[in-house]
């Protein structure tokens, strides 16, 4: 079998329903052979990032490695940001690039390059990938794909790139084994007496704690443990604060939920880890965004328990943690089966409850016009109950979102967290449609953000998807113009000064999406219902609000979380 068909048949092979990629000469040949070999929808998006968030927001969604393809050269390049993304955020995810010709490559020869678009992906793309191969003999092509999907998926998930070059894929293949071979389900790890051991310990700290409070990281989803971990929590009746990453582990309604902790927090949620007396933390690295540069005042008056399946994480920026090394899905199963006695606190509880009304989220809304974003969040909730997934760009409507979109139980919740990438929504939220056989997603961008990848619109528009879109215009890059006006006197280069939108409805019109403008928070209710007058069909609403509007809370970086803005000044500096 040529290998480029035996690629597509392998991909296929793994249950991967669509493959995300921009063509290039060096992919033809796997192109030609996913159309004439697999049922795989191609999806052909307009930059190889966008092929890359996609094949990323298809990876969160399902479970199953997002799969994304690029031609040598600036090609495979372009998938980079994409690629960092997944392996910070953990998305399980297998890029593919195409190589020009083995005899054309420089080797050892003492030049840049040699054949027309020559560049070595392998190595650029090695600190952000589980593993990063060239294939250079056809022989391990076989064996290279089944370790690429083993591996993204496997431990903490993420992304692995195979280089393939063009006289690889048009190689015969001789071993069709794998092709047949029946996929084993994930096997779960043996339970461990360190576990037990860690488990015994908390439910001993837990019969005599006042405070006790779960922290849930991103790991919790992927390590597809989400199920077990509801129902950890629903047995335990321990409140649940979230990082930016876990903002989905329960839903709204949850009585349990007490809201998201970190640099743009609920204000009553970092209160209330604050007042914490003992916390397990699931699935989350503790890094700067979450306890703020404080790490002793994190710590103080507190024990704090951490389960995490990477060991370099643990006892890392906050010491003194007890730790244990799992995957998370073990530990779950293994603390679902010993739960300990009734350790409901009511006056804990009250607490909090008395927290969320002192400081609710839509009463940080300061100092700005027009419509409140966090008013903006939960209408929008409100009217989205069909969306399968909410899809946040980065930047300040990122944390309003996070702040404040109601989710049902269904619903997920995607950001990039860990890169941190604008531009990430718009293409992502087409991969996770995808992967959710087409229910509709809603995405959540900002200005800025969106005008990076906004070329997907065409293929959103081609396939006729569903995905609601919500741009945040302040005609400014919010986030850094706050920064700004923290620490460069308002000084606002190149977020304000410098820098102009369009229009986006119109911007929509252009691709055939049926859209509307908002700025008034009178027209709000009405302009939110025309997102889903026709639930099949994809509409963007622009949201123009108040240039000077901050996202706040705000944690006071160089003080305790608890200690957040406007109310508090930071007295160091912090990244934006």
């Amino acid at each position: 079998m040529k290998a480029a068909d035996y690629i597509s048949k392998y991909i296929e092979h793994r249950g991967v329903s669509h493959v995300f990629e921009l063509v290039g000469g060096m992919i033809t040949f796997l192109l030609d052979s996913l159309h004439q070999q697999t049922k795989i929808g191609i999806v052909s998006m307009h930059h190889e990032q966008g092929a890359g968030f996609a094949a990323e927001g298809y990876g969160r969604i399902t479970g199953v490695p997002g799969v994304a393809m690029a031609t040598s050269g600036p090609g495979a390049t372009n998938l980079l940001t994409a690629i960092g993304s997944c392996y910070f955020d953990s998305t399980p995810a297998v890029f593919i690039t195409g190589q020009v010709n083995r005899h054309e490559q420089k080797g050892d020869r003492a030049i840049r390059q040699l054949g027309f678009q020559e560049t070595d992906i392998v190595a650029m793309a090695k600190p952000v990938t589980k593993a990063a191969w060239l294939v250079n003999d056809p022989n391990d092509l076989p064996r290279m794909l089944e370790e690429a999907f083993d591996l993204a998926s496997s431990g903490r998930p993420g992304p692995v790139l195979i280089d393939v070059p063009m006289d690889v894929q048009r190689a015969e293949i001789t071993d069709l084994s794998r092709l047949d071979s029946v996929r084993p389900q994930k096997a779960m790890e043996p339970s461990n007496p360190k576990a037990a051991e860690f488990w015994d310990g908390f439910k001993k700290d837990l019969a005599v704690a006042k405070r006790p409070l779960i922290l849930a990281g991103g790991g919790i989803r992927s390590s597809l443990a989400t199920e077990s971990f509801r129902s950890l929590t629903s047995g335990l009746g321990i409140p649940v604060a979230y990082s930016l990453m876990a903002v989905d582990v329960l839903p709204s309604d949850d009585p349990l939920r007490v809201g998201l902790i970190g640099s743009y927090g609920n204000r009553w949620a970092n209160i209330a880890l604050a007042e914490s007396d003992l916390l397990l933390v699931l699935g989350s690295r503790l890094d700067v965004r979450q306890t703020g540069a404080d790490t002793d005042g994190f710590k103080e008056g507190r024990t704090i328990y951490h389960v995490d399946c990477e060991a370099g994480e643990m006892n890392n920026r906050v010491s003194g943690c007890i730790a244990l090394v799992s995957e998370l899905d073990t530990f779950l199963e293994q603390a679902i089966a010993t739960p300990p006695k009734s350790s409901t606190k009511p006056e804990w509880n009250a607490r909090i409850s008395e927290l969320k009304n002192q400081w609710p989220d839509t009463a940080e809304f300061r100092g700005g016009t027009g419509i409140n974003p966090n008013e903006l969040m939960h209408r929008l909730s409100d009217v989205s109950n069909a969306a399968a997934a909410y899809v946040l760009d980065v930047g300040q409507h990122q944390m309003w979102g996070a702040q404040s979109i109601d989710l049902r139980s269904h619903q997920r919740l995607l950001t990039s967290g860990g890169m941190g990438a604008m531009g990430f929504a718009l293409p992502a939220a087409i991969g996770a449609c995808l992967g959710a056989r087409s229910a509709p997603v809603v995405v959540v961008a900002g200005d800025g953000g969106f005008q990076l990848n906004l070329q997907e619109l065409q293929t959103i528009v081609r396939l006729q998807l569903p995905i609601k879109i919500i741009v945040v215009n302040n005609k400014c890059h919010g986030m850094v113009r706050q920064f700004q006006e923290s620490y460069f006197h308002g000084r606002y280069q190149s977020t304000l000064w410098g820098y102009t939108t369009p229009s986006f409805s119109r911007l929509a019109e252009a691709y055939g999406i049926a859209s509307a403008f908002v700025e008034e928070t009178s027209g709000l209710a009405t302009a939110l219902e025309k997102c889903w007058e026709n639930p099949a069909a994809p509409f963007l609403l622009e949201v123009g609000i108040a240039t000077e509007t901050n996202a706040y809370p705000k944690m006071a970086f160089g003080l305790p979380i608890s200690q957040m803005e406007p109310l508090a000044k930071p007295v160091e500096m912090e990244g934006t």
